[in-house]
């Protein structure tokens, strides 16, 4: 099975904006231990701009692009860094891949990158991709990886796309104020709750939300690929999703019809 993994900045970063060691000790484990089961990884990852906040001691994160453009050249570096040493104690190769929209529209550029990540997988590498933000059309870019990390399923031919998040799943209500909220463990893809817009915004950390996951979930259904949203801090979540666990987290199961990249991206 080919799995792409999401993991955002708000799971990534604790309060400060430090890169959070234990959080992506855990994410590789469960990288290796699917690679180990024959499984091929991909990684999406954030944390670049949270990154390069905390690498200058800035006590508040920008809001002006060039700025952020800024943050994301200085913390990508110390990112990946962080990666390397963790995939490393493995004996795992990491490979960064940087993307823009472009890469996902122009056919020339799609075909290069999906060969590229293709032939990274056949090196036993484990590809680490994040949005290239030092460089990205503000009026364009994506804004966060969940929508990248859904048509990046699509582009590898991907059978599962696991958003790793701050909550076990989708819920019927919000579950940091509803006590009485439930988890949803499966939506089929002709559910309506596929369609629902979640009220959650992302953190200061990051700018994705349950709202942007609803949304990737929905993109990869339309790719036919399975989505599952899970917790970042549960440490057999990758695994469990592969093993098709209904125990944590909620999966979306795929649609049968498959649109098109470019109609995707629309």
């Amino acid at each position: 099975m080919r799995v792409v993994v999401k993991i955002g900045s708000s799971s990534l970063t604790d309060d400060r904006g430090q890169i959070r060691a234990d959080v992506i000790s855990s994410v590789v484990a469960q990288l290796a231990a699917a690679r180990a089961r024959g499984h091929e990884v991909i990684l999406v990852t954030s944390g670049a701009v949270a990154s390069g906040v905390a690498g200058l001691g800035l006590v508040e994160r920008p809001s002006d692009v060039l700025s952020l453009q800024a943050l994301s050249a200085i913390g990508q570096p110390k990112l990946m860094a962080a990666y390397n040493d963790a995939l490393a104690a493995h004996g795992l190769v990491a490979a960064q891949v940087l993307l823009v929209p472009h890469d996902f529209v122009d056919r020339r550029q799609y075909l290069h990158a999906r060969e590229t990540i293709q032939r990274l997988i056949e090196f036993g590498c484990v590809p680490i991709v994040n949005e290239n933000d030092a460089i990205a059309n503000n009026e364009i870019r994506y804004g966060d990886n969940d929508h990248m990390s859904a048509l990046l399923s699509h582009l590898v031919s991907a059978d599962m796309l696991v958003l790793l998040t701050d909550t076990d799943g989708l819920y019927t209500d919000n579950p940091r104020t509803n006590p009485g909220a439930e988890r949803v463990a499966v939506v089929h893809a002709d559910d309506p709750l596929l369609s629902v817009t979640a009220t959650a915004h992302g953190s200061d950390r990051g700018s994705g939300g349950m709202a942007s996951k609803l949304a990737s979930a929905r993109i990869a259904s339309w790719s036919g690929v399975t989505a599952v949203i899970a917790s970042a801090t549960h440490e057999g979540a990758v695994l469990a999703a592969v093993n098709g666990d209904e125990g944590m987290g909620t999966r979306f199961e795929p649609h049968d019809r498959h649109l098109s990249a470019r109609k995707l991206w629309i």
